[in-house]
């Protein structure tokens, strides 16, 4: 029994501590600034990251393969976007390594309104993430390039946070 309980003891310990230090698949940190992107929409418009200045950002990983990423993009729309695109904000979703037309056919399904563009080669995701990391991950941006929020996967709780943040930041005086 002792031998047990000591095994239970040393995997709770493990655990906890790999919980406390799990990157979650993130190579940056909040409080780093962006990493230098450039990209375009496809709308053609081309952005860089003195694009994203004296903005607000939300950058959104996703894939038209990805279940989780269907299930927030409808939250992102209406809790971010329809919310806050009148202010000094921009949400852009990016897409991992598809083709335009599949890119097209999975924002006429999920019915976003809000900028994507395409990763096709995974440099913009691989700027952010650690090899091997899964999307359905958001990067938040304060008006200097800092990363200020990261997530990853949907949760209600962190989405609301999220959301809080984004306007606490977008609020500042």
């Amino acid at each position: 029994m002792k031998k047990i309980a000591c095994i239970v003891v040393v995997f709770f310990c493990l655990t906890s501590f790999s919980q406390e230090n799990d990157t979650r698949g993130y190579k940056v940190s909040v409080g780093e600034q962006v990493p230098e992107l450039q990209f375009s929409l496809l709308d053609g418009r081309e952005i860089t990251t003195n694009d994203l200045k004296n903005k607000v950002t939300v950058l959104q990983f996703t894939a038209s393969w990805c279940s989780v990423c269907i299930k927030e993009m409808p939250h992102l729309e209406k809790d971010v976007w329809q919310r806050f695109k009148n202010d000094d904000f921009i949400l852009i979703g990016i897409d991992l390594k598809e083709t335009t037309e599949k890119v097209e056919g999975f924002i006429k399904k999920t019915k976003v309104t809000y900028p994507f563009t395409i990763d096709s080669d995974g440099s913009i995701f691989e700027a952010f993430t650690l090899p091997k990391a899964g999307v359905t991950r958001n990067i938040v941006l304060n008006k200097d390039g800092e990363i200020i929020f990261l997530s990853r996967l949907y949760n209600v709780k962190e989405f609301q946070e999220m959301v809080a943040v984004i306007d606490a930041e977008l609020n500042k005086e």
